[in-house]
């Protein structure tokens, strides 16, 4: 997984977010201000630094100039302006995230960004099982499953959201698109088919009230 530099100045919100990322798998360092930020990304390589525009000192529009220009980052900020946004993609951010946002959305966002700078591992290995998230293969026990296309998308959502409790609409939505309208219970139906294809019974886990969870870490 990824090595993730965050720059935000809250230390309740510095703390959610390295914690989400650390549930599925990366690797965090947390600054508090521009200048802690610089330093911390002149002593170690990042995969991908996720700023605060509004940092003490020196700014993250700042901090993201003295940054090498290959350095992918995403700016997270309550600055909403169209002028703002403008301002920090212009200069060259890979994203622009608005303050408030989901965990979820955060999680997809630094997919997203991971995979296009190819910084993000496409291979995932969980015991005896492999999922090759490119090629849409999975392996178990060095034999191939075959899924079909929804449940491998299924399966997709569940590995890059790892260890993290998904609605069944999230997971909908994850899997079969926004615009999708059929009926909830299609997941619980694919998620049995997983648990049954890939011997997953007891890491596919329902989620009282809310909706399942791959549990990788028991």
């Amino acid at each position: 997984m990824a090595t993730i530099l965050i720059a935000e100045d809250a230390p309740a919100i510095n703390s959610l977010m390295a914690a989400n990322l650390r549930l599925v798998g990366h690797t965090c360092d947390q600054a508090f201000t521009g200048e802690q930020a610089l330093a911390l990304a002149a002593q170690k390589t990042f995969d991908l630094v996720l700023l605060d525009v509004m940092l003490p000192g020196v700014d993250g529009f700042a901090v993201k100039g003295k940054l090498p220009p290959d350095q992918p980052v995403i700016f997270v900020t309550p600055k909403a302006a169209p002028d703002d946004k403008l301002r920090g993609l212009g200069l060259g951010a890979e994203d622009y995230i608005v303050k408030p946002f989901e965990a979820l959305e955060l999680l997809a966002r630094v997919e997203t960004v991971l995979r296009r700078t190819s910084r993000s591992a496409t291979v995932f290995e969980f015991r005896d099982m492999t999922v090759d998230l490119n090629a849409r293969q999975v392996r178990r026990g060095g034999r191939d499953i075959p899924l079909t296309p929804q449940e491998f998308a299924l399966l997709e959502a569940l590995v890059v959201n790892r260890n993290l409790a998904l609605s069944r609409e999230k997971l909908l939505a994850l899997a079969w698109g926004f615009d999708y309208e059929g009926e909830t219970r299609t997941v619980d139906v694919h998620i049995q088919r997983l648990r049954k294809k890939l011997g997953l019974g007891k890491e596919i886990q329902t989620v009282f009230k809310v909706g399942y969870r791959l549990n990788t870490r028991d």
